[in-house]
């Protein structure tokens, strides 16, 4: 398998998939009030990620919904590593998104599709 076939699959999963946003844009986080969501959040219905809930998903502005980055990360207070599928989003935004995930116990990388 090559990468095109790695973002070819995830577009299939995300256009398969009804997504559920539920924290959209400007919300606060329930438990860290601190955190705004720069972005729409929400998941993939009828999927499974590493924390046993449906799979984590950034909406980003540009108008295609196709995938263009993931997001790994690592949080020591949880104890898990998730993949979080950043769809529609510029450059700009995945670096925002990352930096969601680079803070406290948590760490994450990005890898944007090429």
């Amino acid at each position: 398998m090559n990468d095109g076939d790695f973002w070819h699959r995830l577009d299939r999963l995300v256009h398969s998939c009804s997504l559920k946003i539920d924290r959209p844009k400007g919300s606060s986080d329930a438990e860290h009030a601190s955190l705004v969501y720069p972005y729409d959040y929400g998941y993939l219905e009828g999927t499974c990620s590493g924390d046993g809930a449906g799979i984590d998903v950034w909406i980003g502005s540009l108008p295609e919904r196709t995938v263009t980055a993931v997001v790994c990360t690592v949080d020591m207070k949880k104890r898990d590593a998730e993949v979080k599928i950043l769809v529609g989003c510029t450059p700009q935004e995945a670096q925002e998104i990352l930096k969601v995930h680079n803070c406290g116990l948590q760490s994450a990388i990005l890898v944007e599709r090429t």
